[in-house]
């Protein structure tokens, strides 16, 4: 790569003080080192930036690709096909079918269509939470209602039956870690997921409900062109990958934080209208929100003042851009009201995350649901004591235990 020169690299992903804190290099790389050369789990060189300006230029440059399957592309890990930033299914989203493909589920994941789910969210919160009642405290917060709400969302998103929602929460965490399956192991997972989808699209096509893969079997955009069997297949992936363990980690980081330091749950109890400044704010605060988003660099370009050259692989920190005191003031503080607040968690450009007012709507669910019901909630273990998982590329908690 022609900007590093071959000198020391940092190790990446950074490590943190603690499972909610910042890497403290972020702020020393921002200031003085906003392109900087890193080492990959693989081995493999990388350049990473860490400044918002910087990650929302080339979230938005089509010289910026997610063609991480390149000759010379950098690999995430040592055994990486890429992982779940190029599986197979990935592949057959990619190019004009994914523009296709974005325009259709657009359609679907409207902020209107979200909050027609929402009674529906509602109730399964509620149930959840009345069942980790029932089984009294010390509870794990993430355990009993982060995560298994968003893959009751998502079987419901896609027709599948409760009965089937166990089998989606064991693919989900495969097809997500980097290291703790083996190449074989998330193979033979994708494998049986891609059979599942198969016959479960069958079962639609003869037996149309009101959810998403029953409308989209039929959907047409502009041209009348209509998504493949194995574009609608690997849409109940997507959904599954980007919105399951995600959000999932996310209730779990959400509730740490504000728990964390217990005046920001006790002005939450005091005033639930925070609750939607208070998602977004928990969204940019987010410090442990795994890798970032790789791209692959197919022409020079220039990003703060450094050229990249064609075949570099970029690493966007949109957590370290999401602290940057440029765009945000105050941005090493948590503010529950901050308004506006253009956080890049969900990305930014032409591929931001579809999903995003779907997990706004399960993050807020979740937090309004806990402060009406539980407003005597607080954290088991102090939250230093609080444990990152290891080996995922989405970050998170592996518990958040809790008393009320």
């Amino acid at each position: 790569m022609s900007h590093d020169n071959g000198g020391p690299a940092l190790g990446y992903p950074l490590t943190a003080p603690n499972a909610l804190a910042a890497p403290e290099e972020w702020g020393e790389l921002r200031a003085s080192c906003p392109v900087a050369p890193v080492t990959l789990p693989s081995g493999d060189r990388a350049a990473l930036l860490t400044r918002y300006a910087d990650v929302k230029q080339v979230l938005a440059d089509p010289r910026c690709t997610r063609q991480l399957d390149a000759e010379g592309a950098a690999r995430i890990s040592a055994d990486d096909t890429g992982g779940v930033f190029n599986s197979e299914m990935a592949a057959s989203l990619n190019g004009a079918g994914q523009q296709r493909w974005r325009r259709m589920l657009t359609k679907w994941f409207t902020a209107k269509r979200m909050a027609a789910l929402r009674p529906t969210i509602e109730a399964m919160a509620e149930r959840l939470v009345d069942e980790m009642i029932a089984h009294g405290h010390p509870a794990d917060l993430k355990a009993a209602v982060g995560f298994p709400l968003p893959v009751w969302v998502i079987c419901d998103l896609l027709g599948v039956p409760a009965a089937d929602r166990d089998r989606f929460s064991r693919w989900s965490d495969m097809l997500l870690n980097l290291t703790r399956y083996d190449q074989r192991e998330i193979a033979t997972a994708q494998r049986n997921f891609h059979a599942y989808m198969t016959a479960h699209l069958e079962t639609r096509r003869r037996d149309p409900g009101e959810d998403l893969l029953s409308s989209l079997l039929t959907a047409t955009d502009a041209d009348g062109g209509r998504l493949t069997d194995d574009q609608l297949a690997a849409t109940g992936q997507a959904l599954l990958i980007a919105g399951h363990e995600t959000t999932a980690n996310m209730i779990g980081k959400m509730m740490a934080l504000l728990l964390a330091d217990r005046r920001r749950w006790e002005q939450l109890v005091a005033d639930r209208s925070l609750v939607r400044t208070a998602v977004e704010e928990v969204l940019r605060f987010d410090a442990n929100a795994g890798f970032g988003m790789p791209r692959y660099v197919t022409d020079d370009i220039e990003v703060a003042g450094t050229v990249l050259a064609r075949g570099t692989t970029l690493v966007c920190s949109m957590a370290a851009a999401n602290r940057d005191e440029e765009t945000f003031a105050g941005a090493d503080a948590m503010s529950l009201d901050r308004s506006p607040n253009p956080h890049l968690a969900f990305g930014s450009g032409p591929h931001s995350c579809l999903g995003q007012s779907l997990a706004r709507t399960e993050l807020q669910v979740v937090l309004d649901v806990l402060l009406h019901r539980l407003p005597t909630l607080e954290l088991a273990v102090p939250a230093g004591e609080l444990r990152r998982i290891e080996g995922l590329v989405v970050g998170g908690l592996r518990e958040v235990p809790v008393r009320w």
